[in-house]
């Protein structure tokens, strides 16, 4: 079978002719749509060497975190004249534990259409392509060789520990939960597997003591991180559970900021979680959906 295993970022039309020379396929979706500035499109090759992670970033020091971690850079920004956070591909060919070949990528603008896209086993990355630049949400989603769970979620603030998790085999869910109500950047990570047997089945969120009593209660077990740490907020701690006698699994977590895209994923019975993971503050509101 044959993976993913190059990309390329076009942001300027001698480039496109140059990766088309290359035998390079393009994703015929302008990754600014929407957006003031140059039409800036995805590439691909497919081969024996499969690329096994594809992790975005928006600042420096998440770049500084990835270089350090081994991850290869696509050193074209994708808000390319159209202003917005510097926002850049990074990918990784090894093959840690629990890591799985990408086969397919591709990339959504609206979010009424993800629902089906996110059903077909796609695995949607968090971070808006036009995060900053406004336009059409932009969202890149990954398909991979085999069926994959999720088997571990943990959760960091500052970087700390960044370049451990993706040695480790982690993948940042690439989303600030923190965004826009200061404090630290805080991230969600999830490890994946391919054994239903060793995945997560539940997930709940408390913002209180008597919620959080009562998850601890159910057997429910607490992610290391307050999501909405060093906020003015209500501290919003995520939990998960793995039960033996259930028959689903969770199989994809994202973040969703997008107002159209939660409706639509209300609407097609994906679950997204009620609690605003910037309760009480004025951050961005965000929302954690997860898909069985």
């Amino acid at each position: 079978m044959s993976y993913i295993s190059e990309l390329q970022v076009s942001v300027k039309q001698d480039e496109e002719y140059a990766f088309h020379q290359q035998g390079f396929k393009k994703i015929f979706v302008n990754l600014n749509e929407g957006a003031k500035g140059n039409a800036v499109y995805l590439w691909y090759k497919k081969g024996i060497n499969g690329i096994t992670r594809i992790q975005i970033s928006f600042n420096d020091k998440m770049a500084i975190k990835l270089s350090e971690a081994g991850f290869a850079k696509i050193n074209k920004n994708l808000n390319e004249g159209a202003g917005g956070n510097p926002i850049y591909l990074w990918y990784y060919r090894m093959f840690p534990q629990g890591s799985i070949p990408i086969t397919d990528l591709f990339v959504s603008t609206q979010g009424a259409d993800e629902p089906k896209i996110y059903k077909e086993g796609w695995e949607r990355l968090a971070c808006d392509l036009n995060r900053g630049a406004g336009g059409n949400w932009i969202h890149l989603w990954l398909k991979r060789e085999k069926p994959t769970y999720i088997q571990d979620i943990i959760a960091n603030a500052n970087y700390e520990g960044d370049r451990v998790y993706f040695h480790n085999g982690y993948i940042r869910v690439d989303e600030d939960t923190n965004r826009g109500a200061g404090g630290p950047s805080v991230f969600i990570w999830y490890r994946q597997t391919t054994n239903p047997k060793e995945a997560i089945t539940k997930m709940a969120i408390s913002t209180n003591d008597d919620e959080s009593k009562s998850l601890q209660s159910q057997g429910y077990e607490i992610v290391n991180h307050d999501l909405n740490e060093g906020t003015k907020g209500k501290e919003v701690y995520l939990w998960y559970k793995k039960d033996t006698s259930s028959t689903t699994y969770i199989k994809a977590i994202t973040l969703l900021i997008d107002p159209a895209a939660k409706e639509a994923y209300e609407k097609n019975g994906i679950p997204v979680m009620k609690e605003n993971l910037n309760n009480g503050n004025h951050g961005v509101p965000m929302y954690l959906s997860y898909y069985q």
